[in-house]
C-alpha cells in the first residue's frame, strides 16, 4: 500500500467527518475526541466510537421496554436518560444528545405521548448516527491496517539496509 492510498483513505474520513458536522450529526467534541488519538492510542476514536455503538444500543432498548409499560415509570427511565445524553455529548453526538434533552424534559414533566415522540427521535437519529459511526470504524481500521504495514515494511527494509554496511 502506498502512501498515496493512505494519504486518500485519510481524506476521505476527513471528508465524512466534515460533512457530519456540517450537516449538524457531530459537534466539535468529535474532533476532541480525533486529537486525543496519537501513537500510543492508534486506534482510540474506533474504541470509544464502537463502545459507544454497543451501549447506546441497549439504553435505547431498555427505554422502548420502559415505554412500552402499561404504567410508566419515569423515575426507572431517568438514569438511562443521563447515561445516553452523557455517552452521546462525550463522542459529538450533537442531533442525539438532543433528542435525550427532549426526552428528559418529557419524562421530567411525565407526558408519555412526549416520552415516545423523543424516544423515536432518539432512535432516527441514532441509527442515522450509526451508519456513519460504522464508516468512521471501518476508515480507521483500514487507516491503523495501512499505517502498520508501514512501519512493518520500513523497519524490514531498515534492517535490511543496516545489515548490508
Amino acid at each position: 500500500m502506498t502512501n498515496m492510498e493512505l494519504s486518500a483513505v485519510k481524506a476521505e474520513l476527513k471528508t465524512l467527518v466534515h460533512s457530519m458536522l456540517e450537516e449538524g450529526i457531530l459537534d466539535s467534541q468529535f474532533t476532541q475526541l480525533q486529537a486525543l488519538q496519537d501513537e500510543s492510542n492508534p486506534n482510540f476514536v474506533a474504541e470509544v466510537v464502537t463502545l459507544f455503538i454497543n451501549d447506546a444500543q441497549k439504553i435505547i432498548n431498555h427505554l422502548n421496554n420502559c415505554m412500552s409499560q402499561e404504567v410508566i415509570d419515569f423515575s426507572e427511565m431517568d438514569p438511562y436518560v443521563h447515561q445516553i445524553k452523557g455517552s452521546s455529548s462525550s463522542i459529538g453526538a450533537r442531533n442525539v444528545k438532543l433528542a435525550c434533552i427532549d426526552l428528559q424534559q418529557a419524562s421530567d414533566a411525565k407526558n408519555k405521548e412526549m416520552c415516545l415522540q423523543a424516544l423515536n427521535k432518539i432512535s432516527r437519529e441514532y441509527c442515522r448516527l450509526e451508519v456513519k459511526l460504522h464508516a468512521i470504524v471501518q476508515l480507521q481500521n483500514t487507516i491503523f491496517t495501512m499505517e502498520t504495514n508501514q512501519r512493518r515494511q520500513v523497519g524490514r527494509y531498515g534492517a535490511m539496509s543496516t545489515q548490508r554496511r
